[in-house]
């Protein structure tokens, strides 16, 4: 396969163009050439995207990401693994938390949410952060 360029490499992919220059100035991603005004890459860029695509699944900056990649392939730090593994998990039990809380609250039969104890313990997990709003850290993990 030729090397193909931005364009292809996006309709491929699924990946903008414009997120491809941008993975280019974080230094994720880097083209072989050239063809006329477009990039071309090597075709094994779409490993490399996945490679990111997993990463950001997984809750990894960009920069975490860059960190981990080289030319000669990705260097990944199996602490970092570990330790990320460890934030989902918390993340994890954090949202079954919250789902099962909802699912109670919408069949709850108390007067009010207030008058009912699931209810209160969910919302006294809130309020000392052991629940912490999407994206925050938890106090004291």
């Amino acid at each position: 396969m030729k090397d193909p360029d931005i364009s292809e490499v996006a309709k491929q992919s699924g990946v903008p163009a414009s997120t491809l220059r941008y993975y280019e100035e974080k230094g994720l991603i880097a083209p072989t050439g050239r063809r006329g005004l477009r990039r071309t890459f090597d075709p094994e860029v779409f490993e490399r995207l996945g490679l990111i695509a997993l990463g950001r699944a997984s809750g990894f900056t960009l920069d975490e990401i860059a960190a981990m990649m080289s030319p000669d392939g990705p260097r990944i730090d199996r602490r970092r693994l570990v330790e990320k593994a460890d934030e989902l998990d918390e993340k994890i039990r954090q949202l079954t938390v919250m789902r099962d809380g909802l699912r109670h609250a919408s069949a709850c039969r108390a007067p009010s949410h207030m008058e009912c104890p699931s209810f209160r313990r969910i919302l006294r997990a809130a309020t000392t952060g052991r629940i912490a709003p999407h994206g925050k850290t938890v106090p004291g993990k």
